[in-house]
């Protein structure tokens, strides 16, 4: 353990992007290749995506966002869509913006994701999909949601921004329904900025791959080995949410990194485990059948007041936060359609205990046992 002194000034992010110089260099090649936009890294990157995740199409874009209103977007949903409240408001968002109706529901307390038994309560004749957002690594369960889909014949969507490489049973995010990814800085793998939409639907993948281009079909890269490069034919109404050939060098670098950065992610984890006071805090619950990779490390505090342990925490220069208060039913917007008066018993002690401690690849067991004995100690004197 630190001494004293050095504990004073010690520095424990809540998250450090994996990067180093192979990243570096192949942003550098980019740089000199002269081809910054949509290009060749894109390819690349989406090849090594979809094969890792064991699906047919991978179409690489400039954020989760964007993923998440195209899978809305794109198959023309303008019904019901189902998601739990308890989740980042980009889920919710992008339902709305995408002219569907959001259909809020709650989730299980040990997991935080999305309660299967809640959604098919809330199933209606207008029902057309079910978005499912893996919380903090660990996947909804999606066995259980795929045949509530397949029943109701309901597309199912899932926000897997918090949970590259997580499985149910050997099958990985992304490869249930619609897979929407985040390359966000705080994510298991990143470049920079960026999302990934995967689909096993070869047409619901060109009319994506299109509509993120302004509605052209092909690529700017595709057409320059056409006689006609230059001819631009919109086949839909589209907008500009491709992701740069620089950003996807860096996500085919990663890709190379995902397995081993996830696998040091659970044993840090595990570590957590068994160092954090079980009286003072509900940990993670990762239930049989299913593999978290800890994007985050989230914990329930059991009867003290999170605003000042979060303030001792940040004293000892540990960057502990919350995901996610508040949930998107009160947020001021969707409270002012109406959400704000659900009834969402386990969201709403969710929203008030909820805690995210530090967690990444690069921590050693020292950092985690450094914040894991200054936790124990703020919540026990509060």
């Amino acid at each position: 353990m630190a001494t004293a002194s050095a504990a004073a000034t010690r520095k424990v992010p809540l998250c450090i992007p994996d990067m180093g110089e192979e990243e570096i260099q192949a942003v550098a090649e980019v740089i000199r290749s002269g081809w910054l936009a949509h290009g060749p890294k894109n390819h690349e990157f989406e090849e090594a995506f979809s094969k890792a995740l064991g699906v047919k199409h991978a179409v690489s874009l400039n954020s989760c966002a964007s993923a998440l209103f195209l899978a809305v977007h794109a198959p023309g949903i303008k019904g019901e869509v189902i998601l739990p409240s308890f989740t980042f408001v980009a889920s919710a968002n992008a339902v709305v913006m995408g002219g569907a109706k959001c259909v809020l529901v709650d989730v299980d307390y040990d997991t935080c994701n999305i309660n299967p038994a809640a959604v098919e309560a809330a199933i209606t004749p207008r029902t057309e999909a079910i978005m499912a957002v893996h919380y903090a690594g660990q996947v909804a369960d999606m066995e259980a949601l795929a045949r509530i889909a397949a029943k109701h014949k309901l597309l199912l969507i899932e926000d897997s921004a918090e949970a590259i490489g997580a499985t149910q049973n050997g099958k990985k995010t992304g490869a249930w329904g619609i897979g929407c990814f985040s390359f966000y800085p705080t994510k298991n793998i990143s470049t920079g900025e960026g999302g990934m939409f995967t689909t096993q639907d070869q047409a619901l993948a060109d009319k994506v791959r299109a509509i993120a281009g302004h509605g052209v079909a092909s690529s700017t890269w595709a057409r320059e080995k056409k006689e006609k490069p230059w001819l631009r034919a919109a086949t839909f109404g589209g907008f500009n949410f491709r992701m740069s050939n620089m950003n996807a060098a860096i996500g085919a670098v990663q890709m190379k990194k995902l397995e081993p950065m996830n696998a040091a992610r659970r044993r840090h984890a595990k570590q957590y485990n068994a160092l954090l006071n079980k009286d003072l805090f509900d940990l993670p619950v990762e239930r049989p059948g299913f593999q978290h990779v800890y994007q985050m490390y989230t914990v329930k505090a059991k009867g003290f007041d999170r605003t000042t342990f979060l303030a001792k925490l940040r004293e000892q220069g540990i960057g502990a936060t919350v995901h996610f208060d508040p949930p998107v039913h009160t947020q001021p917007y969707y409270a002012e359609l109406g959400f704000g008066k659900l009834d969402l018993p386990v969201t709403t002690k969710l929203a008030a205990n909820i805690l995210t401690l530090p967690i990444y690849p690069q921590m050693t067991e020292d950092d985690v046992a450094y914040v894991a004995h200054a936790a124990n100690k703020a919540a026990s004197n509060l």
